[in-house]
């Protein structure tokens, strides 16, 4: 797996998401989903270009189980965080979702601090 490019590669798609939001939002005057449009751009577009960019800079930090636990911790648990967002400010389910969320970000998390560790261990 190139987790670099992999990174890269879904961050713009995330990217492509952010911005189809925005133009939602500023061509219909709603807002209300303004939340979701900044948390796609943060943690899809602008966190995973940043993982593939040090990836691709710092090819030690691209092998081996931290970095493949990285990025499947943080594509899941972004995916699941940013899916149940939308469909909670979109009023489309109740506040039972809000079950998910601890979850989805744990695994942000997790994500997360194999990430640092992999910096600490190989950058």
């Amino acid at each position: 797996m190139n987790i670099s490019r992999n990174f890269i590669v879904i961050g713009g798609l995330y990217l492509l998401v952010g911005i189809f939001f925005g133009m939602y939002m500023g061509g219909s005057g709603d807002h209300t989903l303004a939340p979701v449009h900044a948390h796609i751009n943060l943690l899809g577009f602008t966190l995973m270009t940043v993982f593939g960019l040090a990836y691709r800079l710092i090819p030690a930090l691209a092998g081996g189980v931290l970095a493949t636990a990285h990025f499947w911790l943080h594509q899941i648990g972004a995916f699941i965080l940013l899916v149940g967002l939308f469909l909670l400010m979109s009023g489309t389910v109740g506040e039972g979702i809000g079950i998910i969320f601890p979850v989805a970000e744990l695994a942000v998390l997790a994500g997360i601090l194999c990430w640092v560790l992999n910096v600490y261990k190989n950058a």
